[in-house]
């Protein structure tokens, strides 16, 4: 979760609902991602393993673990990562930092938007 998407929680626009439960969605990757609750939909399939996921995404840090691929080290400690994003969200572990704030409630976030 990120600042930016945590804000459009607040909102009133939550044109996305699952005929299925009844759950209002802002975002329509969300809602079609959610749909795949109800259906066991993965289309997303791993060529090495049988393992199968629902957003392409997913697939895509997977292969990494087939690969043995960590090209992101980080600079305080021995830990390796798969992706830039995963070293960034591990060096707020270092820092305890989340300098985004909602201005709705308070909350504070280490992500300010999506990497």
């Amino acid at each position: 979760m990120n600042l930016a998407r945590h804000r459009k929680s607040h909102s009133k626009e939550k044109s996305y609902k699952c005929s299925e439960c009844g759950k209002h969605f802002t975002h329509k990757n969300h809602f079609m991602n959610h749909q795949r609750i109800h259906t066991g939909e993965n289309p997303y399939k791993c060529n090495h393993c049988s393992k199968d996921f629902t957003q392409r995404g997913h697939l895509t840090k997977h292969l990494k673990y087939h690969t043995g691929e960590k090209s992101y080290q980080c600079s305080e400690c021995d830990t390796s990562l798969s992706d830039r994003s995963c070293l960034i969200e591990h060096m707020k572990t270092h820092t305890g930092e989340k300098p985004y704030q909602c201005i709705e409630c308070g909350k504070c976030f280490a992500k300010k938007t999506e990497s």
